[in-house]
């Protein structure tokens, strides 16, 4: 499984976990500017989407999975 090999690989890992970090902040930011709900809400989901790609790691290697 070619999931395995990223999420077993510290480094990677950490590059990959830091690139979603990035981009939850970016949301964050956009959330603060914006007052349309549709367009709120979207972002809410993309963060709720990034977080859980962020739990990754727990539910390949059957581990129990953080909470965020």
């Amino acid at each position: 499984m070619e999931i395995k090999k990223l999420v077993n690989d510290k480094p990677l890992w950490d590059s990959f976990c830091k690139e979603l970090d990035e981009r939850i902040t970016y949301s964050q930011k956009q959330i603060e500017q914006r007052d349309e709900p549709l367009e709120l809400h979207r972002l809410q989901g993309e963060i709720k989407a990034l977080r859980s790609l962020k739990l990754l790691r727990d539910k390949v290697n059957n581990s129990k999975p953080e909470v965020y």
